[in-house]
């Protein structure tokens, strides 16, 4: 899998959330991983939002698209309470 973010976002990322793209992109090789479409935030492109434990354990949620040759991550965070108890109850 390839991946790919604008270097300025991850860095505004790291200070709003704590968490860089680099973890983020862990997430998509959690087999337990759950993706879905983000239509109220897909603005002239489909997003997609990922819930999935990145490499050091932690709970993220990813809003990416789909590229041809990669994955292009946009935004990620911790997820809240709300969403741990959804990924660990399905």
């Amino acid at each position: 899998m390839r991946f790919e973010w604008d270097p300025d976002k991850d860095k505004k990322n790291v200070r709003k959330h704590g968490v860089s793209f680099q973890e983020a992109a862990s997430v998509f090789y959690d087999p337990l991983a759950v993706s879905g479409p983000d239509p109220d935030h897909s603005e002239g492109e489909q997003r997609f939002v990922t819930f999935g434990l990145s490499s050091t354990e932690k709970l993220l949620v990813v809003v990416h698209t789909f590229g041809i040759e990669a994955i292009r991550i946009i935004s990620a965070r911790v997820a809240t309470r709300k969403e741990r108890r959804i990924y660990e109850q399905r």
